[in-house]
């Protein structure tokens, strides 16, 4: 028997901020003008990285397909401030031009190939917004390349290993000093392992989020 519709479950409530942004404009991540606030965004990759066509395809002339998923909380979020008090600082702003200036270090991405929409949400529901657009969407460079969200760890913070992303994309000025994969995967690796996910994860065409109550899965 079908539970009735709740729109207080979380879910529901996660559901409304994850299609408010899906509903907005896509601008270019190269170009965006500065704002203030908090909140989810999207990044869509449209351009020419063989491993990435099947996804950048999809996104020739409408993005639909998202390759990164994220979110920008102001540092200590609510910690007792006021429910009615609303975030002053460029949160949202200052991660996409971090994203778009870790593009432009890449030799084998373009800036000009990657768009993005984003939402300033209060930040008591970014992370539920997040994690639905993940579940729903499964993005690849969330789900299986990782470290593109990574920042420079610092001096003497240098002992982990390069990120899976920094393998595939090489170009961030700090990523050469962090240690070789143990593993040892070369960029060919990575790019056999995005194409095969990438063939069994294409989102459907309807961008609207569906979820069953009772999972986090999507549909």
């Amino acid at each position: 028997m079908t539970e009735p519709y709740n729109p207080l479950h979380k879910l529901n409530l996660g559901k409304s901020v994850a299609e408010a942004l899906l509903e907005t404009a896509a601008d270019s991540l190269g170009s965006l003008d500065a704002f203030e606030g908090a909140g989810i965004y999207v990044l869509y990759y449209r351009g020419p990285f063989s491993a990435y066509a099947r996804m950048a395809e999809r996104n020739a002339n409408v993005s639909r397909w998202p390759i990164y998923i994220g979110k920008a909380v102001p540092a200590g979020a609510r910690r007792g401030a006021s429910l009615l008090s609303e975030p002053t600082g460029r949160y949202l702003f200052n991660r996409l031009k971090e994203h778009a200036d870790n593009v432009k270090q890449v030799a084998n991405l373009n800036i000009e190939d990657f768009t993005c929409r984003y939402l300033r949400v209060d930040d008591i529901w970014i992370p539920l917004g997040e994690t639905l657009l993940i579940s729903r969407f499964r993005p690849v460079w969330n789900l299986v390349v990782d470290g593109f969200g990574n920042h420079d760890p610092g001096a003497g913070r240098y002992s982990g290993e390069i990120p899976l992303w920094d393998v595939l994309h090489p170009g961030r000025s700090w990523a050469p000093r962090m240690q070789p994969r143990k593993r040892g995967e070369t960029a060919l690796d990575i790019e056999k392992l995005v194409e095969a996910f990438l063939s069994e994860n294409e989102p459907p065409n309807d961008p609207h989020i569906s979820f069953n109550p009772g999972s986090t899965s999507g549909t």
